[in-house]
């Protein structure tokens, strides 16, 4: 590795995002709705959900929760922008099946827990539950690595950032 490639590498910064819902991580081009599967609003992952609560998928301050409670946004210290958006339409259900656990604007640790949902009421009633996890800030992005299969809350690696 010559001086260029040593320099360029100690300049890149690797961030972690954990699930924010336990289940299943699907491809984004698989969602049902083109803002989210053309990339329209950033790249990211989708995940069907087996969890009932959304939680903080890295250590960072909520930017916005909707009146609606169906999507929030976060702000790493690193300064990378997330929007997690429960469900396709959800936002038409007004706030019903789900509760909101914390404040905006407010510092949070990963895995902390930011909105509960009743994942069967939501079944029923939204359009699907595919929950996509968008990087909102894409031209501050490198590279990102996305992981499939199985994750679980809190605990389970979605992506790698390098910024």
């Amino acid at each position: 590795m010559n001086f260029f490639s040593k320099l360029f590498k100690r300049n890149q910064k690797k961030i972690d995002i954990i699930a924010p819902i336990s289940g299943t991580i699907i491809d984004l081009e698989k969602v049902p709705d083109e803002v989210f599967s053309k990339k329209i609003v950033g790249d990211g992952i989708a995940i069907n959900p087996s969890g009932n609560q959304l939680v903080a998928p890295f250590s960072g301050t909520i930017g916005k929760i909707f009146k609606t409670l169906h999507a929030f946004s976060i702000k790493s210290d690193d300064d990378i922008e997330l929007f997690v958006h429960f469900g396709i339409d959800t936002v038409q259900l007004k706030g019903k099946g789900f509760k909101n656990l914390i404040n905006k604007k407010r510092k949070v640790q990963v895995g902390e827990p930011i909105i509960s949902l009743d994942l069967l009421f939501l079944k029923k009633n939204a359009v699907s539950t595919i929950t996509p996890i968008i990087i909102s800030n894409m031209e501050k992005i490198k590279k990102i690595n996305k992981f499939s299969g199985k994750v679980i809350e809190g605990k389970t690696k979605i992506m790698t950032i390098l910024k």
